[in-house]
């Protein structure tokens, strides 16, 4: 079961290497890894190049391009047009893959349900220094219906696979939340989605402005009453906002 992990990046060259050695360290080697650059001008071109023979060692299809972009979305959709596996995994730049077993786990999963389009599992959250901070304030459910997203983005984008043949492109009208209607897409045609009890991601969480949060809450309401209506849409939407903030600390 060939995974394709695609990681974005732009000048990432002060996170990119965990990153990328996160990928490496998997005991599952049928794996494709794609990386597209939207043309850095720092260290970050440097870097992939340096891990281009371990790459090869390791038997890890490696693939990246380096060139300008329309922003994080249309990076993504690039990623999915290179992308040949079975499933594909976004892990950006400075997002880990939790540990050297998760790709195992995942592909384990996917061959005990043969009707298995999504794959997915908790996330934990860690600050610039690689540091835990603690859960997702949205935990992803055991059992995860299309319906489950009135309750947001329930399953954090670094933590599910997708089956290839039913990824849609990203939506590239919006700027913020593309990823909730990427997610929205996916589900509304997934057969089955598989639960893998355990985190299979790191997510850095990193500063984003007030502005673009009530940004992305405003596209949010859009693509919510698009996939659900305007009745569920008022209802569901006014609850995620009550239930802010972003993660819960660890006890």
């Amino acid at each position: 079961m060939k995974i394709s992990i695609v990681t974005i990046t732009f000048n990432a060259e002060q996170f990119l290497r965990e990153t990328m050695q996160s990928v490496l360290k998997q005991t599952h080697t049928d794996i494709e890894y794609l990386i597209i650059d939207g043309k850095s001008t720092d260290g970050t071109v440097e870097i992939i190049k340096s891990f281009e023979a371990e790459m090869k060692e390791k038997s890890i299809e490696f693939r990246w391009i380096s060139e300008p972009d329309k922003g994080l979305y249309d990076a993504m959709n690039k990623g999915l047009r290179m992308a040949t596996g079975d499933f594909v995994w976004f892990v950006n730049a400075g997002d880990q893959i939790f540990d050297s077993t998760t790709a195992q786990k995942v592909s384990d999963a996917i061959a005990a349900n043969e009707l298995a389009d999504v794959v997915y599992g908790q996330t934990l959250i860690i600050d610039q220094n690689g540091t835990p901070c603690g859960e997702r304030h949205k935990i992803a459910p055991k059992n995860l219906q299309f319906k489950s997203l009135l309750n947001g983005l329930v399953v954090c984008h670094q933590s599910i696979l997708v089956r290839r043949s039913i990824a849609p492109n990203y939506n590239l009208q919006y700027r913020y939340s593309a990823d909730y209607d990427w997610v929205c897409g996916v589900l509304e045609q997934s057969r089955c989605n598989v639960y893998v009890d355990g985190y299979l991601s790191k997510f850095m969480l990193s500063g984003i402005s007030a502005k673009n949060r009530k940004a992305s809450w405003v596209e949010r309401y859009k693509i919510m009453r698009c996939h659900f209506g305007l009745i569920r849409t008022l209802a569901a939407h006014f609850v995620i906002v009550l239930k802010y903030p972003f993660s819960r600390q660890l006890g």
